[in-house]
């Protein structure tokens, strides 16, 4: 079911630098990080560079949110 709502790209960015804070990236990295997955560019478009640094920056999110998954089924199993 399609949206009727619009999100700018200033609150995209805010919020993918909120998530990728919250779990562990560096809040220079997580700023940069979200301007660039905000901005929609393709990869062919991106500087290696940038590449880098979200690469980084989403490795850091992905290995920390499934840490956090692993924490919260072993706490609610526990229960």
């Amino acid at each position: 079911m399609p949206s009727n709502f619009f999100i700018s790209d200033k609150e995209t960015e805010k919020i993918f630098c909120t998530e990728l804070v919250k779990y562990g990236v560096e809040y220079e990295k997580a700023v940069l990080t979200a301007k660039i997955l905000a901005s929609g560019k393709p990869d062919e478009l991106l500087s290696p560079e940038e590449i880098r640094i979200v690469k980084e920056a989403c490795e850091k999110w992905f290995v920390q949110n499934n840490r956090y998954k692993k924490l919260k089924s072993f706490e609610n199993n526990s229960v």
